[in-house]
């Protein structure tokens, strides 16, 4: 295999927001949910270069072409009392693969958890992605499994939040 030798990696930008779409529809085809994908440009401008960024993305670069990136934000642990960093999306073009792309992601993570006073970085990832989980398990990172993921939607908040300003206004209707 060749060996690439201008190979960078770099925080996203304002610019970089169509390349960055273009890799989330990329890594959604890969986990075989095209259609699934609603993000669009000016809500990735909104949501990470906005007033209130709820994320960051590392971009990977061979030669001038993207081959990757990295979504993360961070959680926090009560019981570390310190920030995580939490992998949202770590996707590698299928044909840049074995690369060491993804590594070289990964490790700048960690630079940046490091950094940054993280007590930790987690990621879920799918069940059926064997090369992910061995690729994930040769860095060390453990499965968490007495963990499971819980996730309400978009539909499911709304509903939630409604019953909730339900329940207060039915209380304060019996105070007064």
């Amino acid at each position: 295999m060749k060996q690439v030798t201008d190979f960078k990696i770099r925080p996203a930008c304002l610019e970089d927001v169509p390349v960055i779409l273009q890799l989330i529809y990329d890594l959604a085809t890969y986990e075989r949910a095209p259609d699934e994908v609603s993000a669009t440009e000016e809500q990735l401008v909104e949501v990470l270069f906005g007033e209130k960024p709820a994320a960051e993305v590392l971009l990977a670069f061979e030669e001038e072409s993207p081959v990757g990136f990295a979504v993360y934000f961070y959680n926090f642990s009560t019981w570390l009392g310190r920030p995580g960093l939490y992998l949202e999306d770590l996707f590698v073009k299928p044909e840049k693969r074995g690369k060491g792309y993804g590594r070289a992601l990964l490790i700048e993570l960690a630079k940046i958890a490091r950094d940054r006073g993280c007590g930790r970085m987690e990621w879920a990832v799918l069940d059926w992605n064997g090369p992910a989980i061995k690729f994930y398990r040769s860095l060390g990172a453990k499965p968490m499994h007495e963990w499971t993921v819980f996730r309400l939607t978009r539909e499911e908040i709304g509903k939630l939040a409604s019953a909730a300003d339900t329940a207060a206004t039915t209380e304060k209707l019996k105070r007064e």
